[in-house]
């Protein structure tokens, strides 16, 4: 070898070494810990997943920002960690089986989501912040009360939801024609178009779809199934983050702003 090319191969040496150091420094700065032991997968940021629409827990203004509950109560967490909230919509199923939060495309998942037994084993949730139970909607006028009423109907349910988990229950017994939407929105553009007769979701969401459609659509059944939603993070992976939306949701409830924020995106809680 010349002394020239030894000259270039060390050069070259060291230019690799330092390209590759200058990497190791960029990855260094992917994501932070916060003083409190938070681990964040974006430096300054709670990312939040989320799967949109699925109002008044999140959905987008005349804007496009995504407003709601949910978004409200994650916002106090983002506060309280002194970092702003990015939210990803993303599919539902990537949600509730945990890959979302296992591939670090998200810290947290707030998506209006019931704590199961299935859900815990892929996720760790939180304290329980909102009471859901399902219900039943239908065109104003319509005699379908009841799922009793909808044998050999179509009947609208949303993927991967504890509302499609329920009707299944009675699709033989009661004779239903399930018919699933990957969201929300198209189950409800489905029941005003006629394509289904009823369909099942949260109460909370018909509630809301009412509001908006004054005088077209009822909730004509509540099925009380002891629902649950809570905020999750990864399995095992982000103890941390949990605790600290323990902590805020426990405060928001003491100081009375849990309470403003139901009664912004819900109304009057029951019994208040």
């Amino acid at each position: 070898m010349t002394f020239h090319s030894a000259v270039r191969k060390a050069g070259l040496i060291v230019a690799i070494a330092a390209l590759a150091a200058s990497a190791g420094c960029a990855k260094s700065d992917d994501g932070e810990t916060q003083a409190s032991g938070v681990k964040l997968v974006e430096k300054g940021k709670l990312t939040v997943c989320t799967h949109l629409p699925y109002a008044p827990f999140q959905s987008k203004d005349a804007s496009g920002k995504v407003v709601g509950f949910d978004v409200d109560v994650m916002d106090l967490v983002a506060k309280d960690l002194g970092v702003e909230q990015k939210i990803v919509d993303t599919p539902f199923e990537g949600i509730k089986s945990g890959q979302d939060l296992n591939t670090g495309k998200c810290d947290a998942a707030a998506a209006g989501m019931t704590i199961t037994e299935e859900r815990q084993k892929v996720m760790n949730f939180s304290d329980p912040y909102f009471d859901a139970t399902q219900a039943l909607l239908v065109k104003t006028g319509k005699s379908d009360k009841s799922l009793d009423d909808l044998k050999g109907k179509k009947v609208g349910v949303q993927a991967a939801t504890t509302g499609r988990d329920y009707a299944k229950k009675f699709e033989k017994e009661k004779g239903l024609q399930l018919v699933e939407f990957e969201d929300l929105a198209a189950e409800q553009q489905a029941l005003a178009n006629g394509q289904i007769e009823a369909a099942v979701n949260d109460l909370p969401v018909w509630t809301e779809y009412i509001k908006e459609h004054a005088g077209g659509f009822e909730v004509t059944a509540e099925f009380d199934t002891g629902e649950q939603y809570g905020f999750s993070v990864k399995k095992d992976g982000n103890p941390e983050l949990l605790k600290k939306i323990n902590e805020v949701l426990a405060k928001a409830k003491q100081d009375g702003t849990y309470d403003t924020i139901y009664e912004k995106w819900i109304g009057k809680k029951p019994n208040a």
